[in-house]
């Protein structure tokens, strides 16, 4: 069975106290769906919101004193949104795993769906590992590493990896439900700022914000 999911590359949690968060193997990968525990969502959120933390440049405003509102304040302000990540793709039958790789990110999984329609080869990092996908007519070929002479591979039919998608895609709607409903108990200030931001770097309409209970 081929398996793809939603996946963020995860950094410790070590130290972080602005809202409740899980404790998730560093430089692992944490899968988003409707499924998570509300301390996960919350590691997600922090790691979405922690790779936007960088300071202000050009004409940004500033970044405010309050801890929260600074450690917020890329993910609100920045037009173009980063989460580390992407779509991992695991077959149980042969135990080979398709990672992101150093140049990929999350708000770019729709370039999967644009790979199937039009083909050619798409890439994901570079040397010293190259994870890229290559379509060959209906079939796709998926090489864990392209630098690598006889690098484990999955494949699968464009039909497949179309099915796939379509269930990665209610991964990231479920789990942007999830987080919507996460914000208003944890952020209430900032719930729908949040929420519109997390919708962008996923590349999905925002969901409505559910009311504060």
């Amino acid at each position: 069975m081929i398996m793809m999911q939603p996946v963020l590359e995860m950094t410790t949690t070590d130290g972080f106290d602005l809202w409740p968060v899980a404790e998730i193997e560093s430089f692992g990968f944490l899968p988003l769906s409707g499924e998570l525990s509300p301390a996960e969502v919350g590691t997600a959120v922090m790691r979405i919101a922690g790779c936007n933390d960088v300071d202000p440049d050009g004409d940004r405003p500033p970044r405010p004193v309050a801890a929260l509102d600074s450690f917020l304040h890329g993910l609100l302000t920045f037009d173009i949104l980063f989460a580390a990540g992407g779509l991992r793709v695991t077959d149980d039958s042969t135990g080979v795993t398709f990672l992101p790789g150093c140049c990929d990110g999350l708000e770019d999984w729709r370039d999967w769906q644009r790979f199937v329609d039009d083909g050619g080869l798409l890439g994901f990092g570079h040397d010293p590992v190259s994870p890229i996908a290559e379509r060959f007519g209906s079939v796709v070929r998926l090489t864990v590493n392209a630098e690598r002479s006889g690098s484990p591979v999955i494949e699968l039919s464009v039909t497949e990896l179309r099915h796939l998608l379509a269930g990665a895609e209610r991964d990231l709607v479920d789990f942007l439900a999830l987080a919507a409903g996460w914000a208003s108990r944890q952020l209430p200030a900032h719930c729908s700022a949040v929420t519109a931001a997390l919708a962008r770097v996923l590349d999905l309409p925002a969901p409505t914000v559910p009311p504060e209970p």
